[in-house]
This record gives structure tokens, sequence and C-alpha cells, in this order.
């Protein structure tokens, strides 16, 4: 099939959920998307965070495929070796003590916000289930996570939406203090806002949450879907600031392309969930553990964290020298532009037209290049960029 027959296959038979860019793609191997007429992209986008180790990657495929042609899916009624194995790497790795497998971020964020409310009542009885978020936060598309999201522009159509949540100013000790009461039960953020425009948490506002959940026992969860798996630098962003969660989410890179999502828990939350108040069918997938297996394999050793930390620094040091950049934040390779003439969403049609697949969030470009991506290929992206963006 052509483009033209993809595309109207597409609008005749999906409902019209994405406004999507004008490339089907069918293929892909490291950094470099091919699309149905055969044409190449680099890829600054690894399907928003997702394929951590680049498209194909030859450790990865052979893992899935052997799972694959072993088991693919039981219930969760049953004992998995590679359920377990996997737990037990990411608890080892994170210095949690208990997780929980889904199929995505938002189940995991879902998973997280039973955690809390649980915890609350069975310590303290009802009344106390209010959540902390942050204003400019996204913690997904479920009419629960959509409540949770402090952005009003989502706030709309599915009423009635999820109560419980109130949403505090990032950076603002003040309003962080206003918005807790005897109501609430946790804290939830994002240390870099990834939907809300790549806006990291200053390390002063993000101890004093700690301090006032320590404080109050609240539990301090942390929604690290987009910043988990090595993307910000460290295994998890959280690390790098040098706090304690009680809870924390994690999805995206995890499965490096497909549908894993895990919720984990400190000693505190341990017991909170048990038979009867959660479950999934899919999650946990024999496959896709396989292949989150494969991924932590690789993503959480020190020299391959130190190699993500060095590419982001090049990265944003190359940015500096192209013209229409006004600003660049993030951490690692979770990395913010803001244009000069604000035409983010411009460039990023005209980077696809040049062979440049990059994102958008809010009025900036984004960029989540795969963590393996070569100097060559950000070489070869970046110059699209700066030819696209100088034009």
């Amino acid at each position: 099939m052509n483009f033209e027959e993809i595309k109207n296959d597409e609008q005749s038979y999906m409902m019209h959920a994405y406004g999507r860019f004008n490339a089907a793609l069918v293929s892909g191997k490291g950094a470099v998307a091919v699309d149905s007429e055969g044409r190449e992209y680099i890829d600054f986008t690894s399907g928003i965070g997702v394929n951590s180790l680049g498209y194909c990657d030859e450790g990865w495929t052979r893992a899935v495929a052997a799972q694959a042609a072993t088991l693919q899916h039981i219930s969760n009624l049953y004992y998995s070796p590679v359920q377990t194995e996997l737990s037990k790497k990411l608890c080892r790795l994170s210095g949690m003590k208990k997780v929980f497998l889904c199929n995505s971020g938002a189940e995991a964020n879902e998973c997280a916000i039973k955690i809390a409310r649980k915890y609350s009542f069975d310590k303290y009885g009802s009344g106390r289930q209010k959540i902390v978020t942050l204003v400019n936060s996204f913690h997904g598309r479920t009419v629960t996570t959509l409540a949770a999201t402090g952005q009003e522009v989502f706030h709309n159509y599915f009423f009635p939406f999820t109560e419980g949540f109130v949403y505090a100013e990032p950076n603002n000790t003040e309003s962080l203090r206003a918005c807790i009461d005897d109501e609430v039960c946790a804290v939830f953020v994002e240390l870099v806002q990834g939907e809300g425009g790549v806006m990291p948490l200053e390390q002063s506002f993000v101890d004093e949450i700690a301090s006032l959940c320590k404080e109050k026992d609240l539990l301090l969860m942390i929604d690290e879907v987009q910043t988990g798996i090595s993307r910000t630098g460290s295994f998890f962003c959280y690390q790098s600031y040098g706090i304690e969660p009680d809870v924390i989410t994690s999805a995206k890179g995890l499965g490096g392309g497909l549908p894993i999502g895990a919720c984990l828990c400190s000693a505190k939350a341990e017991n909170v969930i048990v038979p009867g108040t959660h479950g999934t069918t899919f999650g946990g997938n024999p496959i896709s553990c396989a292949a989150a297996l494969e991924v932590l394999s690789r993503v959480s050793e020190p020299e391959f964290l130190k190699e993500v930390n060095e590419k982001g620094e090049y990265i944003k040091a190359e940015l500096k020298k192209i013209g229409n950049v006004k600003e660049i934040r993030g951490k690692g390779m979770m990395i913010g532009i803001v244009t000069e003439k604000d035409n983010a969403k411009e460039m990023a049609v005209k980077c696809l037209e040049n062979g440049l697949l990059i994102l958008t969030a809010k009025n900036l470009l984004r960029l989540l290049p795969p963590l393996t991506i070569t100097y060559d290929e950000i070489n070869k992206g970046l110059s699209i960029l700066k030819n696209t963006m100088e034009a």
C-alpha cells in the first residue's frame, strides 16, 4: 500500500483520535525510520520515549522472539518466572520493595492513586483521600488520571471527573503548603514535566515536598512514566534529586517498544494492595516482561548512564549554535527547545519534510531520541534541525 491508500483507510476505519503527521512508518533500525515510500528519517522521538534501544535492536528482538516461541500469555492466577525476574530487577535498581505490573503509564498511575487512598483509609479511616498534583502536570488519559492532570484544557467533555485532586503551582512552596490540609493523603508529581513543556522541578521545591510528606505521613509519589528508565541520566529521575519516594510509576521506555507499565512502592506501602483490590488481565505479559528485562540489562549499567548524560550535554551544546533557539531545558536525553519565533508546531512539520522526526510539547520542540542513538545519527538529525530552523 502506498501512503495515500494507508491514509485513506485510516480516515475511513479509525476513530480520529490523533492529529497525525504525513508519514506512514513501516520499518526501522537504530534511530532511523523508513516510511511506506522508502524514505528515511532520523528519529528524535523514539515513539514518545518508548523505543529506548531504538528500532529492532538485535538483543531486544532475540529476547522477544524467544519468549514468544516459549509462552506468550498466562493468567495472573499463576506464577510467572519472567514476571518475578523483572520485578526483582526493578526493585533492586530502584530501591523499592514491591511491584505491580500493568500495561501503560496511565494504568500505573491509577494503581498509585489507589495505593495512596487505601494506605490512608487503612491507617486513618475515611475522609483523607485528596491528592496534591501540580499545575501543568500530565498523568494520563483515563477519567481519573485526567482529573489528576493539572491542566484545565483536559478537564472538559468527560464529566463527571474523579474527585479528590488539588493542584499546587510548581516550584512554589507557599502554594504547595496551601493545598495540604487534613484531607490530603499524598503528593504526586513529575520531576520533569514532559507534556507540560519539559519543565524540571527545582531541588529546593522537591526537598520541601519530601519534608512535608514525611511530617504529615503523606505518600510521596513520583510519576516516572517519561523520566524513568535512564531517560534523564539516572535510572529513575528521583535518584538524581536524592529523595526517597513511597511510590513510583514507570512505563514508556521500560518495554523498549512493547506495552508494559509498573507501579513500585516502598516498604511503607508494600501491604496495601491485597487480592481483590487491584488486578489486570494483560499486565505482566511474559513477552513484554522479556522485552523489559533486555532493556534493563542494558540501560541500567553505569557506563550506559554516563553515555546518556554525555549525549544529552552534547545535544544541548550543539543546539545553542542553532538560530531560532531561545531556550533549552531538560535533563539527560529529555530535551525541550523554545523557539525565538514561537513556531514549534510549524518547525516539527517542516522537520518531517526534511527527514527528521521530532516532537512538540506546549509551545516548544521536544527531543526524546533513542538512548542508543549514535553520534553520527545525532549529528545528522541536528543538521536537519539547523537547516530547518534557520531557513
